[in-house]
Formats: structure tokens, C-alpha cells, sequence
């Protein structure tokens, strides 16, 4: 098991998947806004920046791969998916009404990195939190994100765990 494991760690297919299916969320993503005009709040673009996140440290580690590259590009991944569950979580929780805050338009980038004024398209927030639309069968959004979120968490560190240890040829 640990051998497959470590294959799968060092393998250019993990990383390539993991490109494949950030661009694949963000293409849902927007698909929801654009033709089912469903607008994004602040934590679905926040959800939105750490997709592309994790596809760029996938495209890099694809990119580069040699085994530091990889190493890093693992806990990279472990920490935006860490985060990833904690806006999943808030995002379901501000849905179901157990978690409660401020939810306002201000994305909380710094001026440097103004994404929403750069690229509106994508990460411009047009409505405020409260609910999230129903991918299918009763399933919203936050629902999947956070089934999502925690696996992702859980193969991460698995497979960041693995990369350090040695292989055995």
C-alpha cells in the first residue's frame, strides 16, 4: 500500500489531475454565474482563489518535477486545502444558519493583490452569503465542497506524508 502510495505521490498524473480538476471546478464555477446567474458571494470567490491556488501549485510541480519541487508542492497543497475546508465550513455554515458573521463584498485582499479588480470576471463578489445553489439531487454546493474539501485534506497529507519517505527498490 505504501508503495502505491509513493507512486502516486511522485507521479506527473496526480499533478495533472489535480490541474484537471481546479480548472474543471472553476469552469462549474462559472457556468453557475454566467448561464444560471447564480452570483457569487464573498466566500465563493474566496473557495474560488484557493481552486486556483491549488491548480497553479499543481501546474508548477507538473511543470518542474524533480522530487524537491514535488515535497514542496505537497504541503503547499495540505495548507490550501486546510484552508479550502475552513471556507467550505463557513460557507456551509452561513447556509444551514450555525455559523454567523459578516459577510459583506470586501474580499480582504491586500492592495497588491486587487484579483477582483484585475480579473472581475472571476472574482468580482456580486451577492452576499446565505445560500448556495443545488449541483444535483438536492445537493448544494456547500454541501459538495465540504465532502470535498475534508478528502482532499486527507489525500494531501497522505500523500505529503509519503513523499518523504523513501522509496524501496
Amino acid at each position: 500500500m505504501l508503495n502505491k502510495l509513493q507512486n502516486i505521490a511522485h507521479s506527473r498524473w496526480y499533478w495533472l489531475a489535480l490541474v484537471a480538476v481546479g480548472l474543471s471546478f472553476i469552469a462549474v464555477a462559472l457556468y453557475y454565474q454566467y448561464e444560471l446567474e447564480q452570483a457569487p458571494c464573498v466566500l465563493c470567490i474566496q473557495v474560488r482563489i484557493l481552486i486556483l491556488c491549488i491548480t497553479i501549485v499543481a501546474f508548477n510541480a507538473l511543470i518542474l518535477n524533480n522530487r524537491w519541487a514535488g515535497r514542496i508542492a505537497h504541503i503547499l497543497t495540505v495548507v490550501i486545502a486546510a484552508s479550502l475546508l475552513e471556507r467550505s465550513y463557513q460557507l456551509l455554515g452561513t447556509e444551514r444558519g450555525f455559523v454567523f458573521g459578516d459577510c459583506g463584498f470586501d474580499l480582504g485582499l491586500p492592495s497588491w493583490l486587487a484579483l477582483d479588480s484585475w480579473f472581475p470576471a472571476l472574482f468580482r463578489v456580486e451577492a452576499s452569503c446565505g445560500y448556495t445553489p443545488e449541483l444535483i439531487f438536492g445537493i448544494t454546493m456547500a454541501e459538495a465542497l465540504i465532502v470535498f474539501s475534508a478528502a482532499f485534506v486527507l489525500i494531501s497529507f497522505a500523500l505529503t506524508t509519503v513523499s518523504f519517505v523513501r522509496q524501496n527498490h
